[in-house]
């Protein structure tokens, strides 16, 4: 048997890890695929932001601005999912999330920006309620499609010379994390005409061949609803 790394040794010392997450959050989505990359098992504890879960005391000890994820690592409890994916990449260094390369290493930081600031907070569910209440309910599938459509015309054109079997090369890194949530969302809910983007489309097609972004589907987590 192959001896196990530092960071896998560290990981089976210290208590285990605690996911809090919902289903469909594409931040905590991202989250589960990081820690299936890295091989890393976590308790898993769902937040139903619908029933507003997510203000209860309890729930705004671990993180006072009430969002999911929130990761737990023994004494360490951390929010904000690219934070915890940093974290995770600092502490369980087996199956890198960042390559070596600077330039390529930006290309990753670029991409999960586009889609941490430039789409996602765009259309998440506090926004899409506002939208609903203040303008109206027929407002927000339009308002959505728009956001996502100008957030992947600019990722066709940053991976445009740098995409392999992946989106930045032959090795799964940050930047598929981010993308890969943010796909299924774009055709499991938005309805976005994807032949318009022939690289993020492919990219789709083969992150649903990978093991680890299957078991962190929205479909496949406990606290799922049909």
């Amino acid at each position: 048997m192959a001896s196990a790394s530092v960071g896998e040794e560290e990981h089976n010392n210290n208590n285990k890890l605690i996911l809090y997450s919902y289903w469909r959050s594409s931040c905590s989505f991202r989250l589960r695929i990081a820690l299936n990359v890295k091989g890393l098992k976590y308790e898993y504890r769902a937040v139903n932001l619908l029933k507003g879960e997510q203000t209860h005391p309890e729930f705004l000890q671990l993180n006072p601005i009430g969002f999911v994820p929130v990761l737990v690592d023994g004494p360490a409890v951390i929010f904000d999912s690219f934070a915890i994916i940093m974290f995770l990449e600092d502490k369980y260094p087996q199956h890198p999330l960042l390559p070596t390369d600077i330039h390529k290493r930006a290309i990753n930081f670029q991409a999960a920006s586009i889609v941490s600031s430039s789409i996602q907070p765009l259309h998440n569910l506090n926004l899409l309620k506002y939208i609903e209440e203040k303008v109206g309910p027929d407002e927000k599938l339009p308002w959505v499609q728009g956001v996502i459509r100008k957030g992947f015309t600019a990722l066709e054109k940053l991976l445009k010379e740098h995409s392999g079997r992946y989106a930045t090369g032959d090795e799964i890194f940050m930047a598929d994390i981010f993308l890969a949530p943010q796909l299924h969302s774009a055709y499991k809910r938005f309805n976005i005409p994807m032949n318009e983007f022939p690289i993020l489309s492919r990219l789709h097609e083969t992150y649903y061949e990978i093991l680890a972004f299957r078991e962190a589907w929205p479909e496949n987590q406990p606290d799922a609803v049909g």
